[in-house]
C-alpha cells in the first residue's frame, strides 16, 4: 500500500511540473524584420478565456506598427490547468 501511495505522489508531482510547448512558423516572406510584436491570451481549465482575446496577425502587427510582415509564428504553451496561445509577428 505504501508503494502505491509513493507512486501516486511522485506521479502527481511530475504532472504538476510537466509542461509542453508547441510552436511553428505560419508565414515567412522576404521582407525585412526590424520590428517584433507578440499577442497572447490564457485559457484556464479549458473553459475560461478573456472576452476580448484577439491574437490575429493583423492586430498583432498593428500593435508594433508593422506594415510589411516578414514572418508569423504561433506558439501554444500547455500546462496542466492553463494553456497560453501566442502569435508572434516580425516585419517593418
Amino acid at each position: 500500500m505504501k508503494n502505491i501511495l509513493k507512486t501516486g505522489v511522485v506521479a502527481g508531482v511530475l504532472l504538476t511540473l510537466a509542461s509542453c510547448s508547441i510552436s511553428g512558423p505560419v508565414l515567412i516572406t522576404d521582407n525585412e524584420n526590424t520590428k517584433r510584436a507578440e499577442s497572447s491570451f490564457k485559457v484556464i481549465l479549458g473553459i475560461f478565456r478573456p472576452m476580448e482575446a484577439d491574437i490575429s496577425i493583423a492586430k498583432t502587427a498593428q500593435k508594433a506598427g508593422i506594415k510589411n510582415v516578414s514572418s508569423v509564428d504561433y506558439r501554444v504553451d500547455n500546462k496542466i490547468f492553463v494553456k497560453k496561445y501566442t502569435t508572434i509577428v516580425t516585419g517593418n
